[in-house]
């Protein structure tokens, strides 16, 4: 789409588990793709994605926020200088200039910072108050009445006040937000994940979520322990990858603590990163 500028949101990392963020992969093999501290924890990214287009300004995800207490972070330590309110005035933009926010899914640290605290701390109101949220049905009834297994995950607090607000709509399987900006969903994560597929400049970018959190998660059999349906994930990343290597797509890493982006390549050991690069060297 002509015209359309997008911007990497960093908005901080925070620690996870290696062995749940690597599933079934070894830590002599993974740790030296992140290595962990000596809880075992890795540090992840939360990156989110702006898209300037016509008159519409798209946040997808948001991170974690910072209305949760102090036990709760203590679980993630949350680390690093950079937050959702910074990064977005870095390059010119508020919170009440957002139109729309893009969730691929209601994991909280993908849709904290959808929420926040009243001024005086007694209730919650929307962070992008001109915002229309997306979400889709399946995945919002997932989250909204979730499995005992992955109910840690969905924090009522981040999903309920956008729903009360007025401000939620559904997207539909094959819907495009906008021309150049469609949606492709996947199940293996989490129910109807979407991940936005954005024609940029030429290119092809995708916002790879949890598909595939980061670089280190391009080998097909690294997938997480978080999935709710791993085999699922399996045959969902392989023809994904697949497709992108045929089309020269630019992955765009949610969770990879240093590449923001890169493009794939197929190799005797199947689909590896080939070129490295961040937005700014997709800008015509």
């Amino acid at each position: 789409m002509t015209g359309m500028k997008i911007y990497s949101i960093e908005t901080g990392f925070f620690k996870l588990d290696g062995g749940a963020m690597f599933g079934v992969v070894p830590k002599t093999i993974w740790n030296k793709l992140n290595p962990a501290d000596a809880n075992n924890m890795c540090n992840w990214a939360m990156r989110c994605l702006l898209v300037q287009a016509e008159s519409r300004l798209i946040l997808i995800d948001n991170g974690l926020g910072d209305k949760q207490d102090e036990k709760f972070f203590s679980h993630y330590y949350l680390n690093g200088t950079d937050s959702l309110g910074k990064s977005l005035r870095a390059i010119g933009f508020t919170e009440g200039d957002i139109t729309d926010v893009f969730l691929t899914h209601l994991h909280f640290d993908h849709c904290g910072g959808s929420v926040k605290w009243n001024a005086d701390r007694t209730g919650y109101e929307l962070t992008f108050p001109n915002a229309t949220y997306w979400s889709n049905e399946k995945h919002w009834a997932a989250a909204t009445h979730p499995n005992a297994r992955e109910k840690a995950s969905f924090l009522k607090e981040n999903i309920l006040p956008v729903h009360e607000s007025g401000h939620l709509q559904f997207l539909k399987e094959g819907e495009e937000l906008l021309p150049g900006f469609k949606t492709l969903f996947v199940c293996g994560h989490t129910e109807a994940m979407m991940l936005p597929v954005i024609n940029y400049n030429g290119r092809t970018v995708v916002y790879c979520a949890d598909l595939i959190p980061s670089s280190g998660h391009i080998p097909v059999p690294y997938v997480m322990a978080y999935d709710m349906n791993p085999l699922i994930t399996l045959e969902e990343k392989s023809k994904f990858l697949d497709e992108a290597v045929k089309k020269d797509y630019v992955l765009f890493f949610e969770h990879d603590p240093l590449i923001e982006c890169c493009s794939l390549q197929m190799t005797e050991r199947g689909v590896r990163a080939k070129d490295i690069m961040k937005l700014k060297d997709l800008a015509s």
